[in-house]
């Protein structure tokens, strides 16, 4: 005897097929809670992952993504918009939304799915498809990192020195400058293309950072990805998917890229959306489980490529909560990249620019790219740095007599003049020897 629930399926499927719909690719909404869409009807049952596209009472088309399935029932998350939606609406399944990047990008601004955000026209699309989450490489088949590379800040060329390839932090409370400093490392040419992905960012940035940071000729060998901070989840956390995924294609093609996300923390910050409203348990500080398996299926896509292939050098910032640098984003982020740099906020109320607070930096690939000689300016300006540090409140106080101490003497001297070397304007750039010869010259023996 055939059961009451196989009967309705096949006359779901002839009604299906009486009006020449395909039968399984189409299913119906059952519930919408929250930013969430539960489906039902679709045999075979949906993925996770999976795109699906709903229409709404004015006949205009949703895009979602499965996010959770739980027998027969699909829950979706929307890339724009859920109002205007109930029960009853018909849903069609989608393939995995994939880019198909091309060189003709360069110089362009588009969303997290390929569609141009600028005024420039038709966005010509490449032939290979390429997933927005993919795998990264086999660690067994990288190549291993590069030379040094210059970032065009002093600072950072010398206290935090990268190689190509490398992956770096920028760690920084609101207001401290960390968009001043991504700005100016947007202008770097010492690489082949510059992706950079706006996560969750004010939508006044875009165009300051195209028009005033970039420029015609900055603008020209870059690709901006952009998802303002009134996106959807869905739409934000893919924005980095789609940055990593650019990068990748160039990387391939032999060029040296790099790649500059703002911010990674607001793509943690979409997933923990995404991951509540599947019904994720909380756990650290709200953030489901889910969220630090993300974070370094993301970061990890950055690197070295195969032998023949480019490079993605990437720099990350890291919206820190609260000036609390081990809060949990931040902690994981850390772990996973291969240097930080963490941004004061004393410093930048001092007026010093960048205000990087050069103690609490580090580079880990600092013992494989620096010559006998860098090695030695950056240690013996380190020390001068610590030690006036020790010592400053003592000096404030009056505490402390000049003569007293040799050690103590130089650095309160000595001190001054490598913090005024590290000092840059937003416009100014530098090379890498000139960091290196300005700050050997600052440290050098004070006159008696």
């Amino acid at each position: 005897m055939i059961s009451s629930s196989v009967v309705g399926v096949l006359d779901l499927v002839t009604h299906r097929l009486q009006k020449g719909q395909r039968a399984g690719e189409i299913g119906t909404v059952v519930a919408v809670e929250g930013l969430s869409i539960a489906l039902r009807g679709f045999y075979p049952k949906l993925r996770v992952g999976q795109g699906v596209s709903i229409r709404s009472h004015n006949r205009a088309r949703i895009e979602a993504e499965v996010i959770r399935v739980v027998e027969d029932t699909a829950w979706v998350l929307p890339h724009g918009r859920s109002r205007g939606l109930s029960v009853g609406l018909e849903a069609e399944s989608q393939e995995q939304r994939v880019l198909r990047v091309s060189d003709g990008w360069l110089g362009r601004v588009v969303d997290p799915f390929g569609n141009p955000l600028d005024a420039k026209g038709f966005l010509p699309r490449g032939t290979f498809a390429r997933p927005l989450q993919s795998i990264p490489l086999p660690p067994g088949l990288r190549q291993k990192l590069g030379a040094q590379v210059s970032l065009g800040v002093r600072v950072l060329d010398t206290f935090t020195t990268i190689r190509e390839g490398q992956r770096l932090g920028l760690f920084a409370a609101s207001g401290v400058g960390k968009s001043t400093l991504l700005a100016m490392l947007a202008r770097n040419r010492e690489f082949d293309v510059t992706v950079l992905g706006l996560v969750g960012e004010r939508g006044r940035e875009l165009r300051e950072f195209v028009e005033d940071d970039l420029g015609p000729t900055g603008m020209a060998r870059s690709v901006v990805v952009c998802a303002t901070s009134d996106s959807p989840p869905l739409t934000r956390r893919e924005a980095a998917y789609a940055s990593f995924t650019i990068a990748e294609h160039f990387r391939d093609e032999g060029k040296r890229v790099l790649l500059l996300l703002d911010s990674v923390t607001r793509f943690a910050l979409a997933c923990r959306e995404i991951g509540l409203s599947t019904g994720e348990a909380p756990t650290t500080r709200g953030f489901p489980p889910s969220v630090f398996g993300e974070l370094p299926l993301l970061l990890e896509r950055a690197g070295p490529g195969l032998e023949g292939s480019g490079s993605i050098t990437a720099v990350i910032t890291v919206l820190v909560d609260g000036d609390n640098h081990d809060e949990p984003i931040s902690d994981a982020v850390r772990g996973i990249l291969d240097g930080h740099v963490v941004l004061d906020r004393r410093l930048a109320e001092r007026g010093q620019y960048p205000p990087v607070d050069v103690a609490r930096s580090l580079s880990r690939t600092v013992p494989g790219c620096l010559t006998s000689q860098q090695a030695y300016t950056v240690t013996r300006a380190r020390k001068l740095l610590a030690l006036h540090a020790e010592v400053s409140d003592l000096i404030l106080l009056g505490g402390y007599r000049k003569g007293s101490d040799a050690a103590i003497d130089e650095a309160v001297q000595l001190a001054p003049r490598i913090n005024a070397c590290l000092q840059q304007s937003r416009t100014e750039m530098s090379s890498i020897d000139t960091a290196f010869r300005d700050l050997a010259s600052a440290i050098a023996d004070a006159p008696q």
